[in-house]
């Protein structure tokens, strides 16, 4: 494919494979705006490998060890990856068999974005290759649950951590405003940031992740309260259940405090960055307060959801409060509520 038809296949791709990102990219200014569609695709690789449920374990780790690999050398592509999904059955895993057309606008960023991007990437593809034996035991009927809560943070620090420092190296290159010390301001706060988002939706998901026979909630946490991961849905255990969601929604909120903190740090001059980074915070700060007070927060049978009058109206706010500080704070606070 020639340049500008392998940026316009990322391009139509992308809204494909996630319309939420896809929907925030938007609020990007050029250059970066693509920068971070070309690295979410990447990264999109990286997930798809590790989600396919019937590729095996050895499968797995060596096709997320050759796309890492390829990120080294990619005018080489990815030919591992054209053959295991050689048929395609959703737009994830055809995004996956053409890995080479964004591993081809991956190298046309420049060398200092792929600089930014590269070593994040391969963090996370090795972290998710570090996961694949024990996502592979989950099925219905067979319950799989993390063990610890450093085991929790390790897992939501390499699917979801990588992805801050990423974007953080991004808007360094992007915005010269972010002085040395801000940058280790954002650098301190990006793990943390990441981290917020992805608790949030792991809360939200907890009856959605079990019908596939996986929990996030790990053994320590349901221990401290007298239960286990498969008592976490027994209405004899209510009581207790509720108990260990709250202690992850307290886990949850501090992690989006740093989140707000981020953003806050953020130049106040680079509306389009804050936008960017505040309208998913905000979609997290809002969730996460309706979890905490949704009864039915454990039923496999409810979804918990923000409404769409409700999406429309943050998206509204946020474009108003994003150059202040105080504003930003104060929304955050009522979201809260």
């Amino acid at each position: 494919m020639i340049p500008d038809t392998d940026r316009r296949y990322c391009q139509d791709l992308l809204p494909k494979v996630s319309r939420t990102f896809a929907a925030c990219i938007g609020l990007l200014p050029p250059p970066v705006n693509h920068q971070v569609l070309i690295a979410y695709l990447l990264c999109r690789i990286a997930d798809t490998i590790e989600d396919t449920a019937d590729l095996a374990v050895q499968d797995k780790e060596r096709l997320l060890a050759a796309f890492s690999a390829a990120l080294d050398a990619p005018a080489a592509g990815c030919p591992d990856l054209a053959t295991v999904f050689a048929n395609p059955r959703n737009d994830d895993e055809r995004l996956t068999r053409d890995a080479e057309i964004t591993l081809r606008e991956f190298v046309r960023l420049g060398p200092d974005a792929v600089a930014a991007i590269r070593p994040w990437v391969r963090e996370m593809c090795a972290g998710m290759a570090g996961y694949a034996a024990v996502h592979a035991q989950a099925r219905p009927g067979n319950l799989v649950a993390l063990d610890t809560i450093a085991e929790l943070d390790r897992y939501c620090y390499f699917v979801a951590g990588t992805v801050g420092h990423l974007l953080s190296a991004l808007f360094r290159l992007h915005t010269p405003q972010v002085t040395p010390a801000g940058y280790t301001r954002l650098k301190a706060l990006a793990t943390s940031f990441g981290l917020g988002l992805q608790l949030t939706n792991i809360i939200k998901d907890v009856a959605d992740d079990r019908q596939r026979g996986w929990s996030f909630v790990p053994h320590d946490l349901c221990a401290t309260y007298g239960i286990t991961p498969e008592q976490l849905t027994d209405p004899a255990h209510a009581a207790a259940a509720r108990q260990v969601m709250q202690a992850l929604v307290t886990k949850a909120r501090s992690h989006l405090a740093d989140a707000l903190d981020y953003c806050c740090a953020l130049p106040r001059r680079q509306y389009r960055l804050r936008l960017f980074c505040l309208t998913p915070l905000f979609f997290a700060v809002r969730s996460l307060a309706l979890a905490e007070k949704d009864p039915r927060l454990l039923d496999p049978t409810h979804k918990v959801k923000i409404t769409r009058k409700a999406v429309y109206r943050t998206i509204a706010m946020t474009q108003v409060v994003a150059p202040s500080n105080l504003l930003v704070r104060g929304y955050c606070h009522w979201l809260r509520r």
